[in-house]
């Protein structure tokens, strides 16, 4: 399965529906999405063990998880998956984000549509590239809102709003309890606002939130989002310690609930420290070009076997690429070479992101990587690189 490309939702429809699956409820199914690193916006991983060693991308996983948790809450409400995918589109409709356009419709099928933009925050191709963790990092909303939707269709966006509105409040009041704010807090403060969708000019005071208005997931899902925002790798510091009091009595949580709470984010971003993007310490450029290279190297990768195809009916162009793993070409080779090769990246919908405004400048690097990732044909002498 390729969640990148058309028909990927129902791909992994029919890939559930060959495994036996229990029918617990969203409040079982959220410690797995905690774990995997939804809750925290770093999908690290697939909360399914049918998917655990594939390779996909972080927003892959992202869209998979999505699903996963949105799939969970449809069944426990109609005990059936008929009418899933139907369901979804009348939700983000319900809550005014389903657009459709005809390009969109000949690019794939609209719920695939509607679920790559939800996650995302920035669509550029550069801009993506200087950062590894762009997708939404508050797509639990949607969880939630979608089991109020199917049994309360007309309030649904107003409790979207009352979330995101709670969520702005818990996570504020979490910042302004540390003595001192880092480049953590920074990132996270930017990936926060940039996934609030329907609440940017509110803003309601975390004393007048109340327990009771709330179910005991919710007020969770604020819990892990505030030791999400006053986590650091020092000790918890009087400032935050006293937010922690006075979250525990206002939602009514156990010290054992804050506690656990607390280890679990710091038990995750210990165990992933190299994949959350917001702990990185790469610079700009360092991050632009691995993150770069990373899609590069899965998009040359996953369509190899086209590639190539479509690269031996040109035979200049095989020997261009072959000739610039050993030689400098000229100038007037290279742009032999790079008009010829996206005249053969336009022929595979799949790599269209070269086509897109700023995806020429992703070239060099396709150019780069594709003698060592396809097959040797390209360079009968090339020794592989083990390192």
């Amino acid at each position: 399965m390729n969640p990148s490309a058309k028909g990927w939702l129902k791909k992994l429809l029919k890939i559930l529906d060959q495994y036996p699956n229990n029918n617990d409820g969203l409040k079982d199914f959220y410690p797995k999405l905690k774990h995997v690193g939804f809750i925290y916006g770093s999908n690290i991983t697939v909360a399914n063990s049918v998917f655990i060693n594939t390779d996909f991308t972080q927003e892959e996983r992202c869209k998979i998880n999505l699903v996963l948790a949105l799939l969970k809450v449809y069944k426990k409400e109609n005990n059936t998956t008929q009418n899933f995918v139907q369901s979804i589109k009348s939700f983000y409709k319900n809550i005014g984000f389903y657009k459709k356009s005809f390009i969109e419709e000949l690019l794939g099928e609209d719920v695939e549509l509607i679920i790559h933009k939800r996650i995302q925050i920035d669509s550029n191709v550069i801009t993506k590239n200087f950062n590894n963790s762009l997708t939404n990092a508050l797509l639990f909303m949607d969880v939630l809102a979608f089991t109020v939707f199917l049994k309360k269709p007309k309030y649904t966006l107003d409790y979207l709003k009352k979330i995101e509105y709670s969520i702005r409040a818990v996570v504020s009041e979490a910042l302004n309890s540390k003595s001192k704010k880092n480049k953590y807090d920074k990132s996270l403060i930017r990936l926060l606002e940039s996934s609030l969708r329907v609440s940017n000019t509110k803003n309601i005071a975390f004393d007048t939130l109340k327990a009771a208005t709330y179910s005991e997931l919710e007020r969770l899902y604020f819990l892990d989002l505030a030791c999400m925002a006053t986590w650091n790798d020092q000790k918890i510091d009087k400032g935050e310690q006293l937010y922690f009091n006075k979250l525990k009595e206002k939602f009514e949580f156990s010290s054992q609930q804050i506690d656990d709470a607390i280890l679990s984010v710091e038990n995750f971003y210990i165990e992933h420290k190299d994949d959350v993007e917001l702990l990185s310490t790469k610079n700009l450029a360092e991050r632009f070009y691995d993150n770069s290279s990373k899609l590069v190297k899965k998009l040359i990768t996953r369509n190899s076997k086209k590639l190539y195809q479509e690269l031996k009916e040109s035979k200049e162009l095989m020997v261009l690429l072959s000739q610039s793993t050993v030689r400098d070409l000229t100038d007037e080779e290279i742009d032999k070479m790079q008009e010829q090769l996206l005249d053969v990246l336009k022929s595979i919908p799949s790599l269209a992101i070269f086509m897109l405004p700023g995806g020429a400048i992703l070239l060099p690097l396709f150019i780069k990587f594709i003698p060592k990732l396809l097959p040797s044909a390209f360079d009968d002498n090339r020794i592989e690189d083990k390192s």
